[in-house]
């Protein structure tokens, strides 16, 4: 029978360690997150429901993005076990050049309506870290500012095609003339998806004062603050804009454009050049003919045509298709580095990255796109790790079975 007695303290004093006080609370906020998930619920508090929800929503019924976690999430990992992972390589080659983590920053929209630092914090980030980042058609910050903000970053440009096509090729030139090494044509957006979230919030570019806004901004007076103080949002590609995101879509974007058009970009365009928006391999193959380096599987984030293919699960169609004569990224719905390491196995050369730093640019700003960073770093560490793999490049299908 065990007897009880009254703790010394000397018994007490070394199980006492209470955690530093710490001051600032950016710092604290983040330190606090240790997930993506955690990253967007700090997010979420802190970001008024119509900007977090332009982020965070998607296309109708939200089919397509909860397909593509889905497809994540019931994916299975298959490890070895006793091999050397003492130490890890998480780079890969992404467009014939280095990247230090096996992903990109996808292109944005309205980034600084999300949190004032913007585009230029997100391609700090990207400088510091040794990633690409990619800078919207529809971002807030100029092509030339971007570059100045961060002169040593690999900058890619993404490209919509405007119905005035002589404006198109002044974004690309622009771009050339800025820096940047590649160019990203996105081909999923004839027209507007119909995003109920943004619908029914009211959400205009710049945001309109309505009661609604007006408490909704009350109740998030940083996010209010930073926007009133901070200069007016301005646009990469436009110089101004008052109305909806569908509405702007539908008045500016080229539903006409075809293949021909690819071909068109080949010849102005003398860098690399990447289609984004593929959901079938025979689009994929024709992407590749037309000249372009490289494809992104994508459904937009499950922002355009809802029901859409999964990208996961046509990405070993694809690689298979293409055989190595264009490199093929993936993205939509991607929340961890366990997720970037599945589309990999599969063949993936790299990820594109958008909600999961958006999140941590609303949580802490350019601090807390670093996080995120820090996040996904370590998760893609540790799965590669307990899969007994070394080397990105030694991935392979069989260490991931993905879902039927």
């Amino acid at each position: 029978m065990s007897t009880r007695q009254i703790p010394r303290w000397s018994e007490l004093k070394p199980l006492l360690r209470p955690k530093p006080v710490e001051l600032d609370r950016t710092r604290r906020r983040l330190s606090n997150a240790h997930t993506i998930a955690d990253l967007r619920e700090a997010a979420r508090r802190r970001t008024p429901k119509a900007p977090f929800d332009y982020t965070d929503g998607a296309a109708e019924d939200e089919t397509s993005l909860r397909r593509a976690r889905q497809a994540f999430r019931q994916l299975e990992f298959n490890p070895s076990v006793l091999r050397d992972v003492s130490t890890v390589d998480l780079s890969v080659q992404l467009l014939g050049e280095p990247s230090a983590l096996p992903f990109a920053f996808a292109p944005t929209g309205f980034t600084r309506m999300m949190q004032h630092e913007g585009e230029r914090a997100v391609s700090r980030v990207a400088e510091r870290t040794g990633i690409p980042y990619t800078l919207s058609t529809m971002g807030t910050t100029s092509i030339e500012d971007v570059a100045a903000a961060a002169p040593d970053a690999r900058k890619w440009f993404q490209l919509y095609i405007w119905k005035d096509r002589q404006a198109s090729k002044d974004l690309v030139v622009r771009a050339l003339d800025s820096g940047y090494d590649t160019l990203m044509l996105t081909v999923d957006t004839p027209v507007a998806g119909a995003r109920h979230r943004d619908a029914r919030n009211g959400l205009t570019i710049p945001p309109a004062l309505s009661a609604r806004t007006f408490f909704d901004g009350a109740m998030h007076p940083a996010w209010t603050f930073n926007l009133l103080t901070t200069e007016p949002l301005s646009f990469a590609s436009l110089s101004s804009w008052n109305g909806t995101v569908a509405e702007l879509i539908n008045k500016m974007f080229d539903p006409t454009v075809t293949f021909a058009d690819l071909e068109w970009l080949r010849e102005i365009w003398p860098h690399k050049l990447i289609v984004k928006g593929l959901q079938n391999t025979t689009d994929a193959r024709d992407a590749v003919a037309a000249g372009a380096d490289a494809v992104v599987l994508s459904n937009h984030g499950g922002r355009q045509l809802d029901r859409a293919p999964t990208p996961l699960q046509l990405l070993p169609k694809v690689v298979d298709e293409l055989q190595g004569r264009g490199e093929v990224l993936l993205d939509t719905g991607i929340l961890s580095g366990a997720d970037i390491i599945a589309a990999l196995a599969h063949g993936a050369n790299g990820c594109l990255v958008g909600r999961a730093f958006l999140y941590g640019l609303m949580a802490g700003g350019e601090r807390g796109v670093d996080r995120t960073v820090e996040i996904l770093s370590s998760e893609i560490t540790r799965t590669m790790q307990l899969l007994g793999v070394s080397r990105t490049a030694d991935l392979r299908p069989e260490h991931v079975t993905l879902p039927s």
